[in-house]
C-alpha cells in the first residue's frame, strides 16, 4: 500500500472525528480507523518487492580500442547499489548520433559489472556512435555518455584473401534434365542478350538451345536473371508457342510471289537470337528471329525465309508478361521472282538481306535502329519508329530489284563485297559516350569450334566502319580486326571453343561486359558430345588508350577491384597469341617478367616493360599495350583470383594470365 494512499485515509477520518455530531452518529469509526491503520502497517511490513526507487545506476564513459575495418572493442564499467536489479547490459551503436537500445546492440551475458565487448560486422571507413546501457527492473534504460570512432579503410589483402570464387561446374551434364533447371545457373546458354532493368537485375535471354534439348519443355526464348552477374536464377520461356501471325504472314508472301500456301509443323520452326533492350522506364522490347522450315519452290531451290518479330514488356520480372507485337521484317531479295537458286549456290543465294539475329540501338540523337542481316550480303541498319518499334517507313514487297528493296536496310559492314555467304553473323552494336564511337561486334565462322568475335567502330551509326588496321568495312568490305575472342586453352584445362555471338552491356557506372556462349572442345574423354556443352560466359571489357574494347581472357567472377601494384607483375605468366587461325584452339606458353622491367623468357624475350598504374596497363617495348584486370582463375583447383591481361596490335590479339 502506498504512503500517499495511507495519508489520504488518515486525513479523511481526522475530519470525521473533529465533527462532534458525526462522531456521535458514527461511534464505531474510531475503532475501525485503528484497525485499518494496524492492517496498513502489517501490509507494508510484509511486502517482498524491491524498493526500485532506491536503486542507483551509473555507467562510466566507454573507451574504444583495436578498431579495424569491421570490428571495434569497447569497455565500460557499471556502478550500482542493487546489482540484482539490472536485467540487461551492453552497448548500443549506430552511424547516427545518440543511439539507443532500439538501434544495433551487443549484450554481455556473463555476470559482473565490467563491460568488455567487441562490435562486429562494421563497415570500413565509417563513423560510429556508441553508448553503454543497462536496463533495470520497472525502470527506464540507463545510458553512459556517447563516444564516437571511425573504422579503418578496407584492407586490400584481407579483401582478396576473403574472396570466394564461383564453384558451379563447367561440365553440367549431370544436371541437364528440365527438372534440374533451378541448378543450371549459366548452363545451356546460347546467343545471349542481356539488359539491366530498373529493379537492379540483369536479365538474359537466348536462342532455343540446350544439351539434349531439355529446354523444349518450357517454351521459347528462355530467360534468367542475376544481381551480380555470377549467380543466375532460371526463369523459363517467354513465348509458349509459335506466334499466330507467322504462318499467315508466310503464306501471304508466298501467294503474292505466285507460290502455293504451306502448313508446316509448328515444331519445325527455329527460334533464334533474341535482342532485348530497355527503351525507357516501364518499357522493354525483345526482337526475335523465327526461321521458317522448307524450301521456296521445292527441290533444288533456295531455303524458306525468316522473320523478325517483336515483343514488349513493362517489367521483365514478370517473365510471362511479354506481349507479342507481331511482324517487323522479313528476308528481302533483289532477284525478283527468280527464286530458283540452287541451295548449294552459296555465293549467289536468293536473298540479299537475311532477317535473323536482330540488334537494336537508340543512337545518341534519340533515333531507333534495327540492325540485322547475318550470313548473306552483310550487316544492315533500318530505322524504326520509336513509338511502335516497327519500320519507320512502309516497306514494299520483299522482292524486286536492288533499287526496289533499298528501304529494307543500309549496309554497315561486309566481310567480302559481292559474296552472299559471309560466314559472319550476330551483330551487336553499342555507343560509348566516353570515346565517342559506335562499336559493332560480329561473330565469324562456324559456331561449333571456329566461332570468334570481331569488332569495328565508327563515329556515325551508319558508318563508315573501320577496323583497327584501318580497313573500310562499309565501302570496300574486308576481314574485320581486331579479334576479340577466339578458341583458347590455358594449362590445367580443356579450354573453350565456339566463343561468339555476344551481348555487350554496361552497369551504368562505366563498367562494360561481354556475354556469349562458350563450348567445350570436341571429344573430351568422359563427356558425351562434349562440344554440345554450352556454358554462358560473362567477361569484363577494358578500353585501350586508343579507345578499343578488349575482352578479358578469364570469365567474370566478382573478384574485388583492388588496385594492381607493380610488384605483383613480376613472375611467370601464361601468354596466348590469339591471332586468328580458323578452328584452332590457341594454347598458352610461359612468359616471364622480371622485377627490373625485362621480359626474360617467352615469345617476347628481350623486350622491356613499364607499368601505367593509374590506368592499369603494361606497355612493352615491342609496341604492345595490354590492359590488366583481377579476375577469377577458373583453371586453378580450388578456384581463386589472379591477374589477367588483354591487348592488341593492328594485326594480333594477346591474352595472358599470371601464374600462382
Amino acid at each position: 500500500m502506498s504512503k500517499s494512499f495511507f495519508w489520504h485515509i488518515l486525513l479523511f477520518f481526522t475530519v470525521l472525528i473533529i465533527n462532534n455530531e458525526l462522531l456521535m452518529k458514527f461511534s464505531k469509526w474510531p475503532l475501525l480507523l485503528i484497525g485499518f491503520l494496524a492492517l496498513s502497517g502489517a501490509c507494508s511490513s510484509e511486502s517482498n518487492e524491491p524498493d526500485t526507487e532506491a536503486t542507483t545506476v551509473s555507467i562510466s564513459a566507454p573507451t574504444v580500442a583495436n578498431v579495424t575495418e569491421d570490428k571495434a572493442n569497447i569497455i565500460a564499467t557499471i556502478t550500482t547499489n542493487t546489482p540484482s536489479a539490472i536485467l540487461k547490459k551492453g552497448f548500443c551503436y549506430d552511424t547516427q548520433s545518440n543511439p539507443t537500445i532500439s538501434n544495433q546492440t551487443v549484450e554481455m551475458s556473463s555476470a559482473g559489472l565490467s563491460l568488455n565487448l567487441t562490435l562486429t560486422a562494421l563497415e570500413p571507413e565509417t563513423k560510429y556512435y556508441a553508448k553503454a546501457f543497462a536496463t533495470v527492473v520497472n525502470g527506464n534504460p540507463v545510458y553512459s555518455s556517447e563516444i564516437s570512432f571511425t573504422t579503418t579503410a578496407r584492407s586490400e589483402t584481407s579483401e582478396l584473401d576473403n574472396y570466394t570464387a564461383p564453384t558451379y561446374p563447367d561440365n553440367y551434364t549431370n544436371i541437364t534434365d528440365w527438372s534440374s533447371r533451378s541448378q543450371w545457373n549459366l548452363a545451356n546458354v546460347h546467343d545471349p542478350s542481356v539488359v539491366l532493368a530498373e529493379d537492379g537485375y540483369y536479365y538474359m535471354y537466348q536462342t532455343d538451345a540446350s544439351y539434349g534439348n531439355a529446354h523444349e519443355a518450357g517454351g521459347h526464348f528462355h530467360g534468367r536473371r542475376s544481381k551480380d552477374l555470377v549467380n543466375w536464377e532460371y526463369l523459363g520461356g517467354t513465348m509458349q508457342s509459335l506466334p499466330e501471325w507467322v504462318i499467315p504472314k508466310l503464306n501471304e508472301i508466298r501467294e503474292a510471289m505466285g507460290l502455293s500456301a504451306v502448313q508446316p509443323d509448328t515444331k519445325s520452326f527455329g527460334y533464334w537470337a533474341p535482342c532485348v533492350r530497355k527503351v525507357r522506364n516501364g518499357l522493354y522490347r525483345m526482337y526475335y528471329s523465327i526461321v521458317c522450315p522448307g524450301l521456296l519452290n521445292g527441290e533444288n531451290t533456295w531455303s524458306e525465309r525468316a522473320f523478325i518479330g517483336m515483343m514488349e514488356n513493362t517489367d521483365p520480372a514478370n517473365n510471362a508478361g511479354w506481349e507479342d507485337k507481331g511482324y517487323v521484317i522479313t528476308n528481302a531479295s533483289d532477284r525478283g521472282l527468280n527464286f530458283n537458286v540452287k541451295p548449294d549456290d552459296w555465293t549467289n543465294c536468293y536473298y540479299k538481306w537475311n532477317a535473323i539475329d536482330p540488334s537494336y540501338i537508340i543512337d545518341k540523337d534519340g533515333k531507333h535502329y534495327l540492325i540485322y542481316g547475318s550470313w548473306h550480303s552483310g550487316i544492315a541498319a533500318l530505322e524504326v519508329d520509336a513509338t511502335t518499334g516497327k519500320p519507320l517507313n512502309v516497306l514494299p514487297n520483299p522482292w524486286g530489284t536492288e533499287q526496289d528493296i533499298t528501304s529494307y536496310g543500309q549496309l554497315l559492314v561486309t566481310r567480302q563485297m559481292g559474296n552472299r555467304w559471309q560466314a559472319s553473323e550476330g551483330p551487336e552494336i553499342i555507343y560509348n559516350p566516353n570515346t565517342g564511337y559506335y562499336y559493332l561486334f560480329v561473330a565469324y565462322d562456324a559456331l561449333e569450334v571456329p566461332y570468334n568475335t570481331r569488332v569495328c567502330r565508327s563515329q556515325n551509326l551508319l558508318g563508315p566502319y573501320t577496323g583497327i588496321d584501318g580497313t573500310d568495312l562499309t565501302r570496300y568490305g574486308g576481314e574485320m580486326l581486331p579479334v576479340v575472342t577466339h578458341p583458347y586453352k590455358f594449362s590445367n584445362s580443356n579450354g573453350w571453343v565456339g566463343i561468339a555471338h555476344c551481348a555487350i552491356f554496361d552497369d551504368g557506372n562505366g563498367n562494360w561486359y561481354y556475354a556469349s556462349q562458350g563450348r567445350l572442345p570436341k571429344d573430351i574423354p568422359g563427356i558425351h558430345l562434349s562440344n554440345a556443352v554450352m556454358m554462358g560466359h560473362v567477361r569484363s571489357i577494358k578500353w585501350t588508350s586508343t579507345g578499343w574494347p578488349v575482352v578479358m581472357p578469364e570469365r567474370y567472377g566478382a573478384v574485388p577491384t583492388v588496385a594492381i601494384t607493380e610488384d605483383e607483375l613480376a613472375g611467370n605468366w601464361e601468354h596466348i597469341d590469339l591471332a586468328y587461325s580458323y578452328g584452332q584452339q590457341k594454347a598458352s606458353s610461359t612468359m616471364t617478367l622480371s622485377a627490373d622491367h625485362k621480359v626474360t623468357d617467352g615469345s617476347w624475350k628481350g623486350a622491356t616493360w613499364n607499368y601505367d598504374a593509374s590506368n592499369q596497363r603494361i606497355i612493352f617495348s615491342n609496341g604492345v599495350e595490354v590492359c590488366l584486370q583481377r579476375e577469377t582463375d577458373w583453371e586453378a583447383s580450388p578456384r581463386t583470383h589472379t591477374i589477367v591481361y588483354a591487348g592488341y596490335t593492328n594485326s594480333k590479339t594477346y591474352w595472358g594470365k599470371k601464374k600462382k
